[in-house]
């Protein structure tokens, strides 16, 4: 190698050795999913809108919500962009995972001198970024249909967030879990796909039976969403103070113990 070569080698390795080990591990995640952004953020944006346009056309003038003050389309909008991001968050770091371990390279994650909190912070600001990055595609693409605007955008931010949090940590904690993609499926489709579909993104919950309403209250998805619309509206089913609680304290228990699984390596190192 001559030296000019060797020069323009060391630049372009320059900004990879300036990186953390956790901050390296973050740009392979964000790179993992960004290089097929067709299939990671533009279909669930694709989809999402078929949602809303079946739904919207449908029930549009059936259904009446926070007693009229917001249109039907209008309400549909938070609880889309909110699933999406709760859905895409679990997806990106359920997957990285249960990949890495199938095809053997995980190895080249645990060589590293990564802690369990480099591990925990790259996987789960890695969801959080796909999560929030198709929520926002969501949102900009249902505008067209009914355009909004948060009335209270630092609530919708923090829900967001937290919600996104969440959902990524559930990923790595799914990811950890399962052997293999049928045991990821069944985590997706038995557990977080019915708490996403009950948990008020279509309908309010005043709507419901009174013992579905108390069900609901069970459900920790309910509180995102619900939290979420506040933002939007400034409106929701229940006081948006205790949803925050809710979740907030449901991250913290969920980040404490993926924080103690990963430092006992459970599935990854044994």
């Amino acid at each position: 190698m001559n030296l000019s070569t060797k020069l323009r080698t060391d630049e372009r390795m320059e900004p990879i050795r300036h990186r953390s080990g956790w901050q390296t591990l973050l740009y392979k995640e964000l790179l993992r999913f960004w290089k097929v952004s067709f299939q990671t953020v533009l279909a669930p944006v694709l989809t999402s809108l078929l949602y809303l346009l079946i739904f919207s056309h449908v029930l549009e003038s059936r259904v009446s919500v926070f007693d009229g003050r917001v249109g039907y389309t209008a309400f549909l909008i938070p609880g889309l962009v909110m699933m999406s991001v709760l859905q895409n968050a679990f997806a990106n770091s359920s997957s990285s995972l249960i990949q890495s371990k199938i095809t053997g390279n995980l190895i080249f994650v645990l060589l590293p001198p990564l802690s369990p909190l480099d591990l925990f912070a790259a996987y789960v600001v890695g969801a959080m970024v796909r999560g929030i990055s198709v929520g926002l595609g969501v949102f900009l693409v249902t505008l067209w249909f009914a355009p909004i605007a948060p009335a209270h955008p630092l609530w919708a931010l923090a829900f967001a967030l937290l919600g996104s949090m969440i959902l990524g940590v559930l990923g790595l904690l799914a990811g950890i879990w399962a052997d293999k993609f049928d045991q990821l499926a069944a985590f997706q489709n038995f557990l977080i796909m019915p708490l996403t579909f009950l948990s008020g993104v279509f309908y309010s919950i005043h709507s419901l039976p009174p013992f579905w309403q108390t069900l609901s209250h069970f459900n920790p998805f309910f509180y995102m969403i619900d939290g979420f619309r506040y933002g939007f509206f400034g409106l929701s089913d229940i006081e948006p103070g205790l949803s925050l609680t809710v979740i907030a304290v449901s991250c913290g228990a969920l980040s404490g113990l993926t924080l103690w699984v990963l430092k006992r390596g459970y599935k990854l190192r044994h």
